[in-house]
């Protein structure tokens, strides 16, 4: 029986970077940094309030074909990737510490009807949404706008 998800994975540009983004501005902890065979790394990062959901940084490679990997850095590159969701306590105050930390934010905190969101990207390119989330109902959403 699955019990929970223990491992996601991130598409990077450059595991180095993505990995001193992840720890240093981000909040994470380093995990697993293997090298394994001549042209494959192994790294993981896990938020420390939640060790057990670890994120697998990897870079578009084999065994991907040569043009699905050549895609996926047009897309990385045009910064069109999803990452995932983050939660936070506060997203207006989360927004200012990782602005003057130099996050690249593509849409400020707004209110939505399940709380207040902010799309940031890391430096990847992929895009994370933060959300200080509320309880809400299904009628709460009658008549928003998303844009």
């Amino acid at each position: 029986m699955i019990t929970n998800i223990s491992l996601i994975s991130l598409w990077v540009r450059d595991l180095d970077e993505a990995l001193e983004f992840y720890t240093s501005i981000m909040g994470f902890e380093p995990k697993d940094d293997i090298t394994m065979g001549p042209d494959f790394r192994w790294v993981t990062v896990a938020h420390p309030a939640q060790p057990e959901l670890q994120v697998h940084l990897t870079t578009p490679s084999k065994p991907l074909s040569d043009d699905l990997i050549a895609a996926m850095q047009r897309a990385q590159a045009d910064g069109g990737l999803p990452g995932f969701g983050l939660a936070v306590d506060d997203c207006r105050k989360t927004y200012e510490e990782l602005s003057a930390k130099g996050v690249e934010f593509i849409q400020p905190p707004e209110e939505r009807p399940y709380g207040v969101e902010a799309l940031m990207r890391d430096n990847s390119g992929n895009w994370m949404v933060l959300v200080e989330s509320r309880d809400y109902t299904p009628e709460d959403f009658d008549g928003a706008e998303f844009g």
